[in-house]
This record gives structure tokens, sequence and C-alpha cells, in this order.
């Protein structure tokens, strides 16, 4: 699916109109033509502070924002490069903390642009050349990275090696890319895609990583020993405890003798936080006290990802107090992270679901069988997406959310309502309730 993104401000549309017209409109993987790019910008990537790389079919973001966020609130300055946006292109880089302006995404798009118009590259390979650029231009104590697509051939892979690799919760999704025939890799789905991610690993970095199912641990592990690094993992190394809505982390150096509460809903978001806390534990230069890690966790937030949405047009289309939530779930793995968030939510879920054609609507709808009082199918817009009859026979089809959300009969006290299915839909949905991402 190509990627799309438009801007208020005619210095930077002009950027993007001509970035479109370059970019081959669909992801491609391979670091042919994103080193020769940054090559030809003088190696941007080769200059940036202490760096997190973090891979992870679902909770990469979330986990790279627990990162920043903890970092921050130690007096730390912080580069941050992340995908996709939500609202706004300007989303994917942050300098220092804040978004970059509009002049300068401009001027930085200009110049990578002026460098690749022979290449062939992606939309998201010079976006990732535009960061390396700003990151290696402006000062800062750390750099955190987000893989775009899997890990090994992911344009963010050309860095040298990070301080700290960091690999997320594990599934199956873009399997057209993740699942190629290529000799020498693992067969089985689910080994084949935790070998691409694990490709992120490097000689000289550490590596922090969820607990997985025995046989990707072991891909896991043995890609991690070919390049002589001992992984930090989930059950061996470090634990998370829950303790109601707040947990507490340990390793095998002793426990925090804080109880973490994290800002983000969700169980799974304890683990990511907790990969954080394990990625930071093991980073080479200054630790974080228990202190700042707690409120580092506690103020972390991700857009998108079990957002409760706040007063806004789309939400007060609704009966007061009716709790409205917006996820971008879009594969199994997600699916079955909202099924647990909601498994002790007494009230039934009218979902609205919008999914891209290369998604299977099944992946978000078993796991939440039984608990719908409706289902109502939406478009993507811009994108191509499935219509109601592959949601079945239950589903009902309107022209968009806010027709959705008008036609729903909500009983707050028995019923909340959950939007999911895909990060573009997402950004719609924050930009037309007023909640832009910042």
């Amino acid at each position: 699916m190509p990627d799309h993104a438009h801007s208020a401000d005619p210095a930077v549309q002009t950027q993007l109109d001509r970035l479109a017209a370059l970019s081959p409109g669909r992801d491609i993987l391979g670091l042919e033509r994103i080193t020769e790019l940054c090559r030809r910008l003088g190696n941007p990537h080769e200059r940036l502070p202490r760096t997190f790389h973090v891979a992870g079919t679902n909770g990469k973001g979330s986990t790279c924002a627990y990162l920043r966020a903890i970092l921050e609130a130690s007096g730390r300055r912080v580069h941050a490069y992340t995908s996709p946006h939500l609202v706004r292109f300007n989303e994917r880089i942050r300098i220092g903390g804040a978004l970059i302006d509009d002049r300068l995404l401009a001027a930085l798009l200009e110049e990578v642009l002026d460098e690749a118009a022979d290449l062939g590259a992606s939309f998201f390979e010079v976006t990732t050349a535009a960061a390396f650029l700003a990151f290696a231009r402006h000062p800062a104590d750390d750099c955190i990275l987000e893989v775009g697509l899997g890990g090994r051939l992911d344009a963010t892979n050309i860095i040298p090696a990070p301080a700290v690799c960091g690999i997320a919760s594990l599934g199956i999704d873009h399997e057209a890319f993740l699942l190629a025939p290529e000799a020498g890799t693992p067969s089985a789905p689910a080994e084949r895609i935790a070998w691409e991610k694990a490709g992120i690993v490097k000689p000289g970095s550490a590596l922090a990583t969820l607990a997985y199912p025995r046989a990707v641990q072991s891909v896991i592990a043995r890609r991690a020993e070919e390049a002589g690094v001992v992984p930090f993992a989930e059950g061996e190394s470090w634990s998370v405890e829950p303790v109601g809505d707040a947990f507490r982390w340990t390793s095998m150096d002793g426990t925090l003798a804080e109880v973490l509460r994290p800002g983000m809903a969700g169980l799974h978001q304890m683990r990511n936080a907790g990969l954080a806390i394990a990625m930071l534990h093991i980073a080479p230069g200054p630790k974080p006290d228990a202190d700042t890690i707690a409120r580092g966790v506690a103020g972390a937030f991700w857009p998108a990802r079990l957002q409760r949405l706040g007063t806004g047009p789309l939400t007060g289309l609704l009966p007061p107090a009716t709790e409205v939530w917006l996820d971008g779930a879009h594969n199994g793995d997600a699916g079955l992270q909202l099924a647990r968030h909601f498994a002790s939510e007494p009230r039934r879920i009218h979902l609205i679901a919008g999914m891209l054609a290369n998604k299977h609507p099944e992946a978000i709808l078993d796991p939440l069988r039984g608990r719908l009082a409706s289902l109502t199918v939406v478009p993507v817009p811009g994108h191509e997406h499935h219509g109601a009859t592959a949601f079945g026979s239950e589903a009902r089809s309107v022209t968009d959310v806010e027709a959705a959300l008008r036609a729903l009969t909500v009983d707050p006290a028995r019923e909340v309502v959950l939007i999911a299915g895909s990060l573009y839909l997402a950004g719609e949905v924050l930009s037309a309730n007023g909640e832009l991402p910042d």
C-alpha cells in the first residue's frame, strides 16, 4: 500500500508532491538505494548520538514512546524517528523532543529529493534519509529509531551498531514482504518473521527482547549469537509483574522500588514499558533512576493505541459519558491484545472497523466475537479497503465514521464504542475529533 502525506504548509506540500511523483508508491525492501542516497548526502546515519533501534510487529511505536518519555524525564535531548504518521507528516521526525517544523522539513525533503531523483527511492527511504540528516545536524543526547517494515532490509538498518536493539511483540503481518521465499531463511512463518526482525542486531550492540514461544526465541538467540550478542530477554533476564493497573519491573539485578503506572491502557503496554526499561538497563552510558523511570512510564503517550477519545465533534455525536476507544489494530496479534483489554469489561462493544484490502478482517473480529453489540464497516479514505461483505452478514456499511456514530444507539452503562482496523483510519478519526498528535 502506498503512503500518503499532505501538509497545510505550501513549501512542504511542494516537496511531498515531488516525493509522490518520484516514489514507486509501494513498500520496497533492500538497503542498496538508501545506502547510495545517504552516501550522496554525506552519510548522516554515521553521525547519530547514542541510538536505540526498535523492531517488532506490534508495540514498537509504544516502546519508542516509553523510551523517549523516560529519557526526557531525565533531562536528556532526544531525537525520534517513527512511522507511520497519523495526521501530519511531521509526526515522523522529532528533533530534541519537538516535532520537526515545516520550514526545516521542506528544506530537508528538497535536499534529499534533489539527490534521489534517479534512484527510484521509496517514500520511506526518502523520509528516513531526511530524518538522518536532521539528526546529524542537530545536537542531542539520544536517538530513537523505529523500524518501518521487518528489520533486516529496512531502510533504518543501514546505521552502524546502535547502543541497544529492542524487539517488541511478534506476529504475522506484511506477509508479501516478510514471508517471500528466500534461500537460507526459516520456513515456518513465525520463525521467519523473527529472523527478519532480529536482522537489526549487530556486533557491538546490546539486545533486549520480550518473551516468545520457544521456536521463535531460538531463532532470535541464534541471530544474536551470530553477532556475538547475548539477549537480555523477558522471562530469563527481566520480568513484568502486574499489580492491578500498575506493575513491578524486576531483573536479575533486583527489583525497581517504584510501582510503575503506565499512562497507556492495556496489559500489553506494561510489557512494552518493560521492554523500554530493559533497553535502558543494558544501555552504555547514563541510566535513569527509579523515580525518573516512574515519571516517564506514567507520562508516555502514543496516539491511537487504545486511546480513549476526548470531547470533540465525533464523540459529541454520542450520549454523554459514552466511552469511545480508538486503536490501530489490524493484525492477529493486535486483535488478541484488544480482546485481552476488554476481557474484564462487562459492557458490550459497538465496533466500527475499517481495514486495508491487504489485511484480514478476522484478525480483529475473531478475538472479539461474542462481545459485539454491533458491527459497522467504514472506508479507509485514500486506500484500497474491505467492504462490509468481508466482515460477514452481520456487518453494515456506512460512508464514514461520523455516519457510523450517528447511526448508533448506545447505552453508556451497558456499551462502549471501539474504532479499529487501520492506523490510516485512526488518523482520520483524530483529525475529525480535533485531537492532533503532538
